[in-house]
């Protein structure tokens, strides 16, 4: 016997219509390219989808065709989204940090025929277009005032490509298991590798970021996705804030801390969402200009570890609460969310900021697990160390193209992480299992020696790698860049990590370095590192 309800299926331009007519006047704000603050509003997005949706199909765009967008936040790019899924066509957010090489790959791989980007990657795009044979056209973010000279083919402004359009169009129906968007993972070992969300998978996870103990969002709320487009479907924000009816503010190309302030106090921003490199350019720039923020009441943070002192600077200074969260682009890419449980709402002080470095607990849509090498499934008692293995309906299946198996037998995707879990639930990562220290035996995290390591108050950014040893095997090397205009020494570093680890966890040298290279997704390369320091040795 089935259930007797309608079947409505979970698709995409299903937000939209939801945003445009219980929200029709909820603002969309975006730092433009061009310049200046540009304003629209729901019910305008979901008009200019329409239109542009209603021109990819004359293009000859539709089901299952893939279409690359090369950009920063902004309402064009929102609106590019729902316009593609709504002709049943692909969104393929391309990461312009990534190296030529890399964009070529993937765009290539993924066959994109259309290519939508802003006037910031113009001149990338016409040194490696005579090598994307699958483009068909270039569609410019921008208006006839701004578009630039340019060789690309079939080169639009996007205002006067979707002018040829009225609007008057119907989205295409699929099934809500129909492709939808594709971001392909860093590849810092091999290719990148090409992750297929569904239109079902990112309803859902979208529903499950949204809840109160995750992203918490509603209509009252003004969010600033700092998080890019280009990160794994922007952590959900470009389906959950529409879907609650939340203001969306639109940071654009500028990320630094003066100009996220600006737009935080300027239009109200309430919450938002970026790694922690984002967050510490903006508590560096509130410390040297004496700035306060006034609007802020909470940020999300992820991506990579959030250092301890960031969260405490948030908290303690500026009133802000922060909420740690971790995922993958195979998850879509929310899998975990650092909030308070009735077991744990009475922490205060060191045993708060204890639990808030943790990764937090999964929600309804993941399922989680730790094992060992052998798939043993290991206790969550908060000490036993384990590989990271999730499941759920927005979790990677497979690769694009690639016919390998990724699941085990239980259908859980081995996440590369290394982690405990507690009796209440809450996940903490202590390494990628690459990362992790193995030092006469036992492990040691990188993680968390670098998190101790930035709460010195002279460390802008730190980063530790195993180096080679003679009788442990591994022993940690820290690496320091320094805050302008400070010169702590070894000893000083040192004795700051004295008594907060166990005395063999720490590091063996610390090295001051001018900085630290960083991953196309804004995380510390420990491939680079351990490529610039191969030759390096302890001495002794």
């Amino acid at each position: 016997m089935l259930g007797l309800m309608q079947d409505w299926p979970l698709l995409i331009h299903r937000v939209i219509d939801y945003a445009a007519l219980q929200h029709p006047n909820r603002s969309v704000v975006s730092r433009s390219v061009e310049g200046p603050v540009h304003r629209t509003t729901y019910a305008h997005i979901r008009k200019r989808s329409l239109q542009l949706a209603q021109r990819l199909r004359r293009d000859g765009i539709g089901i299952g065709d893939r279409v690359a967008t090369l950009a920063w936040n902004t309402a064009r790019h929102l609106e590019s989204w729902y316009g593609i899924t709504g002709v049943g066509a692909i969104y393929h957010t391309l990461n312009p940090r990534l190296f030529e090489d890399q964009l070529i790959y993937i765009a290539n791989h993924a066959a994109d025929r259309l290519m939508f980007l802003d006037l910031t990657f113009v001149a990338l795009a016409e040194k490696i277009a005579d090598r994307l044979p699958t483009i068909e056209r270039y569609v410019i973010l921008t208006d006839a005032a701004h578009m630039p000279q340019t060789k690309l083919k079939n080169a639009i402004a996007y205002e006067d490509y979707i002018a040829e359009a009225d609007g008057d169009f119907k989205w295409v129906e699929v099934d809500e298991n129909t492709a939808a968007g594709m971001c392909y993972t860093s590849g810092t070992t091999g290719h990148p590798k090409g992750v297929v969300y569904s239109h079902r998978s990112n309803i859902l996870h979208a529903m499950a970021a949204a809840m109160p103990d995750y992203l918490s969002l509603a209509s009252r709320d003004v969010v600033m996705p700092v998080v890019p487009l280009f990160h794994a479907n922007s952590w959900s924000l470009a389906f959950s804030a529409p879907m609650t009816g939340a203001a969306l503010v639109m940071p654009g190309p500028k990320l630094d801390g003066a100009s996220i302030f600006s737009l935080i106090e300027e239009e109200g921003v309430t919450m938002s969402a970026a790694v922690p490199t984002v967050w510490l350019g903006l508590l560096q720039y509130l410390e040297s200009s004496g700035e306060k923020l006034t609007r802020l009441k909470r940020v999300t943070i992820g991506g990579s570890a959030c250092p301890r002192a960031v969260t405490e600077a948030f908290e303690t200074k500026y009133g802000v609460t922060v909420s740690h969260a971790w995922g993958m682009t195979e998850m879509s890419p929310l899998g975990s969310f650092c909030t308070p449980k009735p077991e744990t709402a009475a922490l205060t002080g060191s045993a708060l900021y204890d639990l808030k470095q943790k990764q937090g607990f999964a929600p309804f849509t993941v399922d989680m697990k730790i094992t060992d090498d052998n798939g043993k499934i290991l206790p969550w008692d908060g000490t036993t160390f384990g590989r990271l293995k999730v499941r759920g309906p927005a979790v990677s299946k497979a690769y694009f193209g690639l016919h390998e198996n990724i699941l085990d037998e239980e259908g859980y995707f081995d996440t590369g992480d290394v982690a405990t879990i507690d009796e209440n639930g809450y996940m903490n990562i202590t390494d990628r299992a690459k990362d992790v220290i193995k030092s006469g035996g036992e492990w040691i995290s990188s993680i968390e020696l670098e998190n101790l390591a930035v709460g010195h108050p002279d460390v802008a950014e730190a980063a530790v790698i195993g180096i080679p040893h003679p009788k442990w095997d591994e022993r940690p090397l820290l690496l320091i860049v320094l805050k302008p205009d400070r010169s702590p020494t070894k000893q000083d570093i040192l004795a700051f990590m004295q008594g907060k680890i166990a005395k063999w966890w720490m590091p063996d040298e610390v090295v001051f370095i001018p900085e630290i290279p960083h991953t196309a997704t804004g995380k510390i390369s420990k491939k680079t590192i351990r490529d610039q320091f191969k030759e390096f040795r302890f001495e002794g």
